[in-house]
């Protein structure tokens, strides 16, 4: 079922989303060589719970296994989404880290990731990120009342495949609201025209998760990790979006850690 929002569940959507940005600042600004992935998460943590929100992904049950440990989700380099942060996972220069991250403010849900640099990383992985990004961007530009998922879609997978790149197909993006997950999926591959119906007042996260290589993947033991097949690079860039007014409104953002990577 979808639930369509009204102005004020949308403004309330909003500050749990820029929550969700100024935490992904701050987890930014500590991405670096050396820093594990666990000292990220409780960085992350603290910050969420500091501004009366709770960390959504904390706890959050798995079909397969146990609950998921972290506030954050880390995945570094090969790995896709839902990496598990960890002591013993040093991020080095040279790698990429795609940090998830999930509000619960006033009842109501922030998402929104982003990839980070570590260090200096290749020309070739820097394209896959700005790749990844815009396609991001074009996704939202196709999320207007009377269109369809399916434009949003295709608008990712165009760009992407154009680059060469390949397309995760087993995880999308979603509806958002009261529930972290709510209806209509997202998949970030299909035809224009096809699937619900754009109206105002859908909230959706638009998330193109894009691989260097293949587009196969496999979980890790832990029951939560997605690997890219071949282990190369994966990006992961998210949004939350507002339809309303006739256009897309993103309610969460990505403005104070670009500032601060371009002053980096």
């Amino acid at each position: 079922m979808i639930f369509l929002k009204t102005e004020e569940e949308i403004e309330l959507m909003r500050a749990a989303n820029l929550l969700v940005a100024k935490t992904l600042a701050e987890v930014g600004k500590a991405v670096r060589p050396g820093v594990s992935t666990a000292q990220l998460d409780r960085l992350a943590e603290e910050f969420i719970r500091d501004h009366g929100a709770e960390p959504t992904f904390k706890g959050f049950p798995n079909p397969y296994g146990g609950p998921f440990p972290g506030s954050i989700c880390t995945s570094v380099n090969d790995v896709v989404v839902h990496g598990v942060p960890s002591e013993d996972t040093i991020l080095r220069e040279g790698d990429i880290i795609s940090v998830d991250c999930g509000t619960l403010l006033n009842g109501y849900n922030g998402d929104s990731c982003y990839t980070f640099q570590v260090g200096e990383v290749s020309s070739e992985v820097r394209q896959l990120l700005a790749t990844t990004k815009e396609a991001l961007y074009l996704g939202i530009q196709a999320a207007v009342p009377g269109q369809r998922v399916g434009d949003i879609s295709y608008a990712v997978q165009t760009h992407c495949e154009a680059a060469g790149y390949g397309i995760v197909r087993e995880f999308v993006g979603h509806g958002i609201g009261r529930e972290m997950h709510e209806d209509p999926q997202v998949p970030n591959f299909g035809r224009r025209g096809q699937g619900k119906q754009l109206k105002n007042g859908l909230c959706i996260a638009i998330e193109p998760m894009i691989t260097m290589g293949t587009h196969q993947v496999y979980m890790d033991d832990d029951r939560w990790t997605i690997h890219t097949q071949d282990h190369r690079p994966a990006a992961h860039f998210e949004h939350t979006i507002a339809i309303h007014h006739g256009k897309a409104d993103i309610l969460s953002s990505f403005e104070e850690i670009e500032k601060y990577e371009a002053a980096r």
